[in-house]
């Protein structure tokens, strides 16, 4: 692996979905990267295609929806479309997963120690001893008290945040290089939710695993991540470092998600909107997909899609920002 390749890239991924009445396209034709050490928070509404993209990432995609064009490029290597085996040899040794609700990932029947040490025993080569072992570290490092009492405990024993505590330790098990964390802190409470965030940064700084964050909380992104992707009916608006895409949103949809949080410090009667609802998959507008909820639309929007273009420290897919356009409508 050179030094310069990024941990995790993505290049021009697509998803569909076959029906009866034709193709659904969830996912078109997005490109971004992870470097190691890098959490890189994926933002939008509902809809908008983040968690079909984490799951096409770990090859968890429900059928009948599929890859149909792209890569997906972990330490240079394609993993896009692997057998299933292969990529589930990948899946736990190479890239963890941290889901919303712990539950799904927890087996109600089974000890949280022995779906640790099942786990590290599946991937590694260390004896039942040392498996247990490793895996009262874990529960101490994600801040479980009284770890070799818990690990003989049921999920149910736990609660809601200590559950995903637990889940982030599977996510650990052998120290995997990709992490993704697909809405981690939605069902918990506000301060619970401050110390999963605290968490996922520590082992991220720790371990040196890259983090793909995803969310539709513009605060747990602003709290986490070091560069946000931010998703609209499945494709990339705008992608750029945390504080400079929060503090000067380019494209009119980063500008509205911004709009919508209170500021610490300010009296706000009234929080802006964005008018109108993300398009269904079967409804998907011509040119840019923003373009009937876009205070800023013009003729062009309606016409013609945009891709990412470079814009200061951030790539924007919007022709506001298409300079040489601008300038020959200018000369007209």
């Amino acid at each position: 692996m050179r030094r310069n390749q990024p941990l995790l890239k993505v290049e021009n991924l697509r998803i569909e979905f076959p029906t009866r009445r034709g193709t659904l396209v969830a996912v078109d034709d997005i490109s971004f990267h992870i470097d190691e050490g890098e959490i890189l928070g994926v933002v939008g509404e509902s809809g908008a295609g983040k968690s079909l993209t984490g799951s096409a990432i770990i090859g968890l995609l429900e059928p009948p929806g599929r890859i149909a064009a792209g890569k997906v490029l972990l330490e240079g290597q394609d993993i896009a479309n692997l057998p299933y085996e292969q990529m589930r040899r990948i899946r736990g040794r190479h890239i963890g997963m941290v889901f919303q609700d712990p539950l799904t990932s927890l087996n109600p029947l089974y000890t949280v120690g022995r779906q640790l040490t099942e786990t590290i025993l599946t991937h590694s080569e260390m004896s039942a001893q040392d498996a247990r072992q490793r895996a009262i570290e874990l529960l101490s490092e994600v801040g479980i008290p009284s770890p070799k009492l818990r690990i003989d405990q049921y999920p149910h024993q736990f609660s809601g945040g200590m559950r995903q505590r637990v889940v982030i330790a599977l996510a650990l098990c052998v120290n995997p290089r990709l992490i993704i964390a697909d809405e981690p802190t939605t069902a918990l409470d506000v301060s619970i939710q401050a110390q999963i965030i605290s968490l996922l940064k520590k082992l991220c700084r720790e371990h040196g695993a890259a983090v793909m964050l995803i969310t539709h909380d513009m605060g747990v992104i602003a709290e986490t991540a070091d560069r946000v992707a931010v998703m609209y009916a499945g494709r990339l608006a705008e992608v750029g470092p945390v504080q400079d895409v929060i503090k000067q949103a380019k494209h009119p949809y980063t500008h509205g998600l911004m709009g919508s949080i209170p500021k610490m410090g300010q009296d706000t009667e009234r929080l802006e909107q964005i008018d109108g609802s993300m398009p269904r998959l079967t409804e998907i507008p011509s040119g840019c997909a923003f373009n009937p909820r876009c205070p800023k639309a013009f003729a062009r929007c309606v016409a013609e899609r945009p891709d990412l273009m470079q814009v200061d420290s951030s790539q924007v897919a919007c022709w506001l920002f298409d300079q040489p356009m601008e300038r020959t409508g200018s000369d007209g």
